[in-house]
């Protein structure tokens, strides 16, 4: 378990992490109506940086929008946002890389099932940036469940009521000696893992399920083909079946608690060589060079925080 830092933000200050509570009648327990992103800092020789803070924020702003929580957006912009971070970092003392989990709880007692002019509570908190795979790579399963479809419980936003979802799906390919999860959509295509966007890599192009396969829009998923587009790669945002993760060159997850995972097994199948392959090993040490600034792409994308 990584470790969590004690000092907490909540509400409207920075307060011990066992104060930072929302109650047991509120709609944020009682429905899981809440909202959250997680975001990495990282310790470079400029200091720590946050990755893309504005768009962390906005993540926050349109889950709460897309599912009627209507009284956080008018209270704030991202300038408080970032104000917030850097106040959490300097009383936790941080010097090393760390996760920030930011969420959004709907905190009215007993509201009944619903989710407009309801009062919320930001929390944020900062914990170890531990990847949730080996470095090594990921053994994926095919999950017996399937992804909750955006028309059910929209995929777009980070609900975490729908987390359920994943921790089924996840636990699944736990007690069958796996890493994690290979979700597919209703229509039997692929969407992701439980918490990671997932590529793949056919003769030399990079695939991607696209927006409407009921995935999140990942912030770490949209910056990698940002970056693949830069280097000339062809990418393709599309449909993919499960049978073309079985015979494709590489296949990789990423996310911010993922980063970028070769993927070398699936469904008792070995990806590829079985290692890292060479465009996710270009993309996983692009994406490294970006967070610890050490080359001068995409500067817009950091934020110091120290």
């Amino acid at each position: 378990m990584a470790q969590v830092y004690d000092q907490a933000f909540f509400g409207s200050k920075i307060v011990p992490i066992t104060k930072a509570t929302v109650s047991i009648t509120s709609a944020a327990t009682l429905y899981g109506l809440s909202v959250y992103t997680v975001l990495p800092v990282c310790v470079s020789s400029e200091g720590l940086l946050a990755f893309r803070i504005t768009e962390h924020f906005k993540r926050l702003i349109d889950s709460a929008g897309i599912i009627g929580i209507d009284t956080f957006a008018p209270e704030w912009d991202v300038k408080r946002f970032e104000t917030v971070l850097r106040d959490l970092i300097t009383a936790n003392n941080i010097n090393k890389d760390v996760f920030i989990r930011v969420t959004v709880h709907v905190i009215d007692s007993v509201p009944g099932t619903r989710s407009r002019g309801l009062a919320t509570a930001l929390s944020a908190f900062v914990y170890d940036a531990e990847p949730i795979f080996s470095h090594e790579g990921a053994r994926l399963k095919t999950s017996v469940w399937r992804r909750v479809p955006d028309y059910a419980i929209p995929s777009r936003a980070k609900v975490n009521g729908a987390y359920v979802n994943s921790v089924l799906a996840k636990q699944d390919a736990l007690d069958s000696g796996y890493d994690d999860c290979i979700f597919l959509d209703m229509t039997g295509h692929v969407c992701e893992s439980s918490a990671a966007n997932i590529f793949i890599i056919r003769d030399g192009v990079l695939i991607t399920p696209d927006a409407n396969s009921d995935i999140l829009e990942g912030i770490t998923r949209r910056s990698l083909l940002t970056i693949a587009k830069e280097a000339k790669l062809k990418t393709k945002e599309r449909t993919v079946d499960l049978t073309e993760l079985y015979i494709a060159d590489e296949v990789f997850v990423c996310g911010t608690s993922a980063f970028v995972t070769p993927v070398i097994e699936i469904d008792k199948r070995q990806v590829g060589t079985g290692k890292i392959g060479p465009i996710t090993k270009q993309l996983q040490e692009a994406h490294h060079k970006i967070l610890y600034r050490e080359d001068q792409q995409h500067l817009d994308w950091l934020t110091p925080l120290s």
